[in-house]
C-alpha cells in the first residue's frame, strides 16, 4: 500500500498551473480560440498551414484535402481567423494564409504544464 502525504505537506509537490486566475474577459476570448481549433477539421486546416513550406498556404492548396466544399473551407478558415488564430492575405483572386505564431504562443503558455513536482517517493516520504 502506497504512503500518502497529509493534505498540509503535499503543498510544496503541487505547484499552481498558473501565476493567477484568469479574468472574466480573458477567459472569454481564450474560450473562442479553443472553440475554434477544436473542431477537427479546423484543427487540420491549422496543422495544414502550420507546415506548409514558408509558414502560409494558399486556400487553393487546403481544399484539396478535404472531401468538402470550397465555401465549408472557407467557412472554418474564417472561423479560425476571427479567433485570431490565422491572419490571410489576399493576393490577386486566391488568399493565403498563415498561423499566428502570437496566438499559439498564448495558448501554449496557458496549457504549458510546469515541471514535474517532486513526488512523495522522489523526496524519501
Amino acid at each position: 500500500m502506497s504512503k500518502q502525504l497529509p493534505v498540509a505537506d503535499a503543498a510544496p509537490y503541487c505547484p499552481p498551473l498558473l501565476r493567477e486566475p484568469l479574468s472574466e474577459v480573458r477567459s472569454v476570448e481564450l474560450a473562442r480560440v479553443l472553440k475554434a481549433i477544436a473542431d477537427p477539421v479546423r484543427l487540420r486546416l491549422l496543422s495544414l498551414i502550420a507546415s506548409h513550406a514558408g509558414g502560409e498556404a494558399c486556400v487553393c492548396e487546403l481544399t484539396g484535402a478535404f472531401d468538402l466544399t470550397g465555401p465549408t473551407i472557407s467557412h472554418h478558415l474564417k472561423v479560425l481567423r476571427e479567433a485570431g488564430v490565422i491572419a490571410g492575405e489576399r493576393r490577386g483572386t486566391w488568399i493565403y494564409y498563415r498561423v499566428r505564431p502570437e496566438a499559439l504562443a498564448e495558448l501554449s503558455a496557458l496549457l504549458l504544464a510546469p515541471a514535474e513536482p517532486a513526488t512523495a517517493e522522489a523526496v524519501g516520504a
